[in-house]
């Protein structure tokens, strides 16, 4: 990890269903990061607020409340390798168990995808990352670019 402090620091979750599919989001064509492009329910921890309670109070801001969910691991606090390594990382995978998605004005459209579907949508920078790092899918369906060379398997 950088030993300068952080700009910010994120939480962010990747929710996996019992068929193998993550919950992406389609950010909103006015977001100011990642406008129309695919990503997960995340968002910037609080002053004074832990990784797990931000990606809780996030998942619930993005896509509703009343969400069973159940933690399946956890990484960080990491360090992003797009931005410079400016940012903290905290990587929760969960799976869910039951809840309906309702968005907020963040986002215009959800989808369950299966690793097979993965490279027909355009996601956020990191997203490959993430998954990589989680181990969640193989990588053969990954962008092979868009995963960092420290995580490529040989």
């Amino acid at each position: 990890m950088s030993s300068q402090p952080p700009v910010a620091r994120y939480a962010l979750n990747l929710l996996e269903n019992t068929a193998g599919e993550l919950l992406l989001l389609k950010r909103a064509a006015d977001a100011r990061l990642g406008p129309g492009l695919w990503g997960l329910p995340a968002g910037k921890i609080e002053p004074g607020e832990s990784a797990a309670a931000a990606a809780l109070r996030e998942m619930g801001e993005e896509i509703g409340p009343g969400h069973e969910v159940e933690l399946l691991q956890y990484q960080g606090p990491l360090r992003d390798t797009y931005y410079g390594g400016v940012y903290e990382i905290h990587l929760f995978h969960r799976r869910w168990r039951s809840g309906e998605v309702v968005l907020n004005h963040e986002h215009s459209a959800f989808a369950w995808v299966a690793r097979e579907r993965f490279a027909e949508y355009p996601v956020m920078d990191g997203i490959e990352e993430d998954i990589a790092l989680l181990k969640i899918w193989p990588q053969r369906y990954l962008n092979p670019a868009r995963v960092p060379a420290y995580l490529r398997e040989e």
